[in-house]
């Protein structure tokens, strides 16, 4: 027999998860760092409306990093700029981060040399990004205690790098270039291409002779006109094919 609902113990339950929530939405608010609410980080420079949501990841070596404006910086995503926190990188920045930068949740930057993001990049979340790769010269030391090899990363502006990809060191990205979920990318990837696999290579790249190759296999999306609300959108969403194509006529009409 199931036992009776205590109504009293439930309303008590559904009001203590509302604290909760509530308490762990103002720490979340209260966390983020900004440049009007650095905390206790001194990044090289923090742009206009950037954001690192709280709780971050690992952090340090901040004064040898620099966000541009209007980035987004989602949880538990790791910055580090050397091989440890309180090392004197000189005077120079080691990571760069452009403009309009989205990095997904839980993802990882890894700049013991220079690694530099373009602007209006977007990563999914747990991209690996790192300058850095061990070495196994010598047969009888331990790799962790071998000195690793660093070359500079740099990602060109525009791409889309996908959920879980790792880039290598000596990775250089072109400009627009998408890297599918879970590729592991090193050398050079040029510009308007896509890669994909383990090592990720070119399945498709636009040229200004060519367009698309191989071609694309459905037609790009049109964006909605301008001028248009969310609720215009969502009462279009709600309408059914047979009014659609009423509304299409109508329009053919006018």
């Amino acid at each position: 027999m199931p036992k009776p609902k205590n109504t009293f113990t439930s309303w008590r339950q559904g009001l203590a998860q509302r604290a909760v929530h509530a308490a762990w939405g103002w720490v979340q608010r209260r966390g983020a760092v900004t440049a009007g609410h650095p905390g206790r980080f001194r990044f090289g420079a923090i742009g206009e409306a950037t954001r690192l949501a709280f709780p971050l990841g690992t952090v340090f070596g901040e004064r040898w990093i620099t966000l541009g404006s209007h980035c987004i910086i989602a949880e538990q995503v790791t910055l580090t700029a050397g091989l440890m926190p309180d090392l004197d990188l000189g005077p120079d920045p080691i990571l760069r981060i452009g403009d309009g930068v989205v990095l997904g949740r839980g993802s990882h930057v890894i700049a013991d040399t220079t690694v530099t993001i373009g602007r209006d990049c977007y990563f999914g979340p747990y991209v690996y990004v790192t300058s850095t790769n061990h070495s196994y010269d010598d047969p009888h030391e331990p790799i962790g205690r071998q000195w690793p090899r660093m070359e500079p990363v740099e990602i060109g502006p525009g791409c889309w790098i996908g959920t879980g990809a790792v880039i290598l060191p000596g990775a250089r990205i072109g400009r627009n270039v998408v890297v599918a979920a879970g590729a592991v990318v090193r050398g050079t990837v040029p510009d308007h291409a896509v890669v994909a696999g383990a090592p990720a290579r070119v399945v498709r790249r636009w040229t200004p002779e060519e367009g698309w190759q191989p071609p694309l296999r459905t037609p790009a999306p049109v964006p909605p006109p301008a001028g248009v609300t969310g609720a215009q959108l969502g009462a279009l969403a709600a309408l059914d094919e047979e009014q659609v194509e009423q509304l299409a006529k109508l329009d053919a009409e006018g």
